[in-house]
């Protein structure tokens, strides 16, 4: 949810409207290519030009994102406390309710394990569920709070939490081991955020600050490749770097290397035309924005580069729209991910948002 940031000294408030009409980023391609094609570059610089102008997403300047109930999931390992102080700081910033949710295991997990351990399983997961959430108690003493313990999937556990109490940000730790009960970035973490109709906020194994008190952001890279479901967190990604007048990177990795394209100086000022209209121009008031241009290594995956840019811009959040799933992640799709990567390897917190969001 986005609403109006106060105004700035000397900046009307007519400033604030950067819009753009709607048109598709693929049918852009397509329609470029063809003209080059027929009638010379000229044309289809020209023509980009204007078609990129009408971009499938609008992005106001000056508004802010507004968070009124935050959920915390937890399977009470180290990795989900280490997310729990930013969880935290971003429900004292903005004022909110703070949902905390652990996703008993199924009788069909705990089928996977002999009869005979079943009654030692629920005496020990009660008493270890017991004992943290009086501890998360103490932990939430002073924030308006809820604590929640559904029993199933994870993934479907958290998706009706969210649908039912009108979640506007889901906050997790991710990690690389599986367990019974366990959120685990092979499969469930990943689906987990594909799925969530609301940005996810992840704080992956590699993130060793932690929030003290509030949270502010004051340098964020925001990778996209031009997609419908990429340019989804466009807006987010802005209206934070305003509320903290934050350094905003723009980023885009061509998976190409430079030395394979045949003429690329004209891709160079292309991708570089697309990046720079992707902020409006009233926004710099509020933020600092920088495209930043880079052609990927020979076989190697974009998430590389996007991490290694972020590490060079100190990057302390990480934003990124990412394509929704419906059903469970296929494991080949996730080992192909660009978002899984960076969420296993990032040293700072990873926000996404689904291109399919409906709130």
């Amino acid at each position: 949810m986005l609403c109006q940031l106060p105004a700035k000294k000397g900046v009307p408030d007519k400033a604030r409207t950067g819009k753009w009409l709607s048109c598709s980023p693929e049918l852009l391609h397509d329609v470029v290519v063809t003209e080059t094609i027929s009638t010379g570059k000229a044309l289809a610089v020209s023509l980009e030009a204007f078609l990129w102008r009408c971009l499938v997403h609008t992005v106001e300047a000056g508004k802010r994102i507004a968070l009124k109930n935050i959920l915390f999931a937890t399977d009470f390992s180290a990795c989900s406390n280490a997310a729990l102080p930013y969880a935290l700081a971003v429900t004292r910033r903005y004022e909110a309710k703070l949902l905390a949710a652990h996703v008993m295991p199924t009788k069909a997990e705990m089928a996977m394990m002999s009869p005979e351990s079943w009654p030692a399983l629920i005496e020990e997961e009660g008493k270890k569920t017991q004992a943290y959430l009086e501890q998360l108690e103490k932990q939430f003493q002073g924030f308006p709070h809820e604590v929640l313990t559904p029993r199933g999937h994870i993934a479907d556990a958290l998706s009706r939490i969210i649908a039912e109490r009108d979640i506007d940000l889901l906050v997790v730790g991710t990690h690389g081991r599986a367990g019974v009960g366990k959120l685990f970035l092979g499969s469930v973490a990943e689906e987990v955020l594909r799925r969530a109709d609301c940005p996810v906020l992840s704080v992956g194994p590699h993130v060793a600050s932690k929030p003290d008190g509030e949270i502010h952001f004051q340098h964020i890279v925001f990778a996209t490749d031009f997609s419908n479901d990429s340019l989804a967190a466009l807006p987010y990604a802005v209206s934070l770097a305003e509320e903290d007048e934050a350094r905003l990177v723009v980023l885009h990795v061509v998976e190409q290397p430079a030395a394979s394209i045949v003429d690329l100086e004209y891709v160079k000022a292309s991708l570089m035309r697309r990046l720079n209209e992707l902020v409006p121009p009233d926004a710099e008031p509020w933020c600092h924005a920088e495209s930043v241009l880079e052609f990927g290594r020979q076989f190697a995956p974009p998430a590389e580069r996007i991490l290694e840019i972020a590490k060079e811009q100190a990057a302390d959040l990480i934003v990124l729209g990412v394509h929704p799933v419906h059903g469970k992640l296929d494991l080949a799709t996730h080992l192909a991910s660009t978002t899984a990567h960076i969420l296993t390897q990032a040293a700072c917190p990873v926000l996404t948002v689904h291109g399919g969001r409906s709130r």
